[in-house]
């Protein structure tokens, strides 16, 4: 029977349409909802409440549905937070796959944000429906409060804790790589303007020196980049020009010009700057530092391309270029397994070559995409990895 509009009625055959099929889930939210409203004046409310409340039960019925989700034979069944622990630490001492961490968290509507986990948090496996999940007991947080400060306790205070929440990945690694360097779509250095001298002649800027530049200021730019060309990036397979690596050397700020010729002054750097070097606006982006490992929407098949550090072998916790990015919807986040080539051998008996399957030697995580290429980080490696080795979805 269709759903009459306009009454509370109405939502509560709403209700039992879309939430009956959650089974027992399902029956809760309903009894949480009818005891909370009963008439229509709380009916827009209600529906927000109906909102909030249904994708909790949405989200943990999706996560009893996971089947994938395998425990390690030698699992821990409490896990106590320290200093220092990653989410990816925590989710692979746990299961065979840590990149399907969220199927492992029991999510509780009653607080804000589940993943957030602190030093001395206490995480226990309990089972719901024969699912695993993990439930987090808060432990002792540290609250710092100024001289001055009026704290007025009501129901609905919230406090935020000292303790850092602990990251998903080790963010050390890579932090350098989600503020400086870029990989540019075509060679946009060629343009851009350069640095011309220094003060009193010299060829060797740093941090307080002045130089000068030549090249187009229309734009009114105050702040400025400084580059420097670094790899270019080809498609190993077609040899597609994917993008030109600009290395990060510091950030000057305008001070005046005359005609094409302006004066800066150096404001920060992490590399002598020298004549040649290019000037490129800085960047107005969002930098992303929280990162949920997870597995790729779409099947990506790809190859390492570069390692920073001028190194050929890649290691744990090496940063790398890989061949694909948002074009082919690469995301910040996706874990992908790491294969070595295939040896080719001769068959001693056909005397054919022959080349010997990929085997699986490590997993790296995406942290920042461009177009055609993403920077990843080595976070598992049995073995050395080299350039070359093919990326590809994790299972």
């Amino acid at each position: 029977m269709p759903c009459a509009y306009g009454t509370s009625a109405a939502f509560s055959c709403l209700f039992a349409t879309l939430l009956n099929p959650l089974g027992p889930i399902g029956l809760s939210i309903r009894q949480a909802i009818n005891t909370k409203f009963n008439n229509d004046k709380g009916i827009r409310a209600m529906m927000k409440s109906f909102l909030r409340l249904l994708g909790a039960g949405l989200l943990g019925f999706s996560l009893q549905a996971a089947a994938d989700v395998e425990l390690k034979d030698n699992h821990p069944t409490t896990y106590n937070v320290n200093t220092g622990d990653t989410l990816w630490d925590i989710s692979n001492a746990f299961l065979k796959n840590p990149w399907l961490w969220p199927e492992l968290w029991f999510v509780n509507p009653q607080i804000d944000n589940p993943h957030l986990i602190y030093p001395g948090d206490t995480l226990r496996l309990v089972y719901v429906d024969g699912q695993p999940f993990l439930n987090i007991e808060a432990g002792i947080r540290t609250l710092k409060f100024k001289p001055g400060d009026t704290i007025k306790l009501t129901p609905k205070a919230r406090i935020t804790p000292i303790e850092t929440v602990i990251p998903a990945i080790p963010l050390e690694h890579i932090q350098s790589f989600l503020v400086n360097n870029r990989v540019l779509e075509n060679d946009d250095l060629e343009q851009a303007p350069y640095v011309l001298a220094g003060d009193e002649e010299h060829i060797i800027m740093g941090v307080g020196s002045h130089l000068y530049a030549r090249g187009d200021w229309t734009d009114n730019q105050q702040a400025y980049g400084v580059y420097r060309r670094g790899t270019t990036y080809l498609d190993p397979q077609t040899q597609e020009l994917l993008g030109l690596g600009a290395l990060d050397l510091g950030i000057v700020r305008f001070e005046n010009n005359e005609d094409d010729i302006a004066r800066f002054k150096v404001q920060s750097s992490s590399a002598d700057i020298r004549v040649g070097d290019r000037l490129l606006p800085t960047e107005e982006r969002k930098v992303n530092s929280t990162f949920y490992p997870k597995a790729p929407t779409d099947a990506i098949d790809g190859q390492i391309i570069h390692v920073f550090g001028g190194v050929k072998n890649v290691s744990l916790y090496d940063v790398v270029v890989i061949n694909r990015g948002t074009r082919e919807n690469v995301e910040i986040g996706d874990v992908l397994a790491v294969f070595a080539q295939g040896e080719t051998v001769k068959d001693r008996i056909t005397q054919e070559l022959i080349k010997l399957p990929d085997h699986r030697r490590g997993m790296l995580m995406i942290f920042r995409t461009f177009e055609k290429t993403a920077y990843g980080l080595i976070l598992k490696a049995s073995a050395p990895l080299s350039i070359l080795d093919r990326v590809t979805n994790p299972n």
